[in-house]
């Protein structure tokens, strides 16, 4: 099943929310991710720009991205980040099908900078 990663920030209001009534959200996580048909990995406390860090096998991207709605559309975050994340053999193949595509840049292009 497909690995997803989100980086959530929370808004004030729910930071202030957590403050009053400190819990575990992780629990009212998780029921969301199975109805979803997915399963929620881990769930990290982060410092920086994202407050959450969240690791969730979904079934397809849809499934991803209607945890993010849902939880965006709640008001207690601010912002929510989601990366699809891909097995080494994955990348590996992705890798071999873009040497193998015969893709050409535009004359003069430069490569993309790391």
């Amino acid at each position: 099943m497909p690995l997803f990663l989100s980086q959530v920030a929370y808004s004030v209001e729910g930071w202030q929310a957590l403050v009053s009534n400190p819990q575990n959200r992780v629990d009212a996580i998780r029921p969301v991710v199975e109805k979803l048909g997915g399963r929620l990995i881990n769930a990290y406390f982060s410092f920086g720009d994202y407050d959450i860090i969240l690791l969730v096998e979904a079934p397809d991207n849809a499934s991803a991205a209607a945890l993010v709605i849902a939880a965006a559309a709640g008001g207690a975050v601010r912002s929510i980040k989601t990366t699809p994340l891909l097995e080494v053999s994955e990348g590996l193949e992705a890798i071999r099908k873009a040497a193998a595509s015969g893709y050409r840049a535009p004359a003069g292009a430069k490569p993309a900078s790391a």
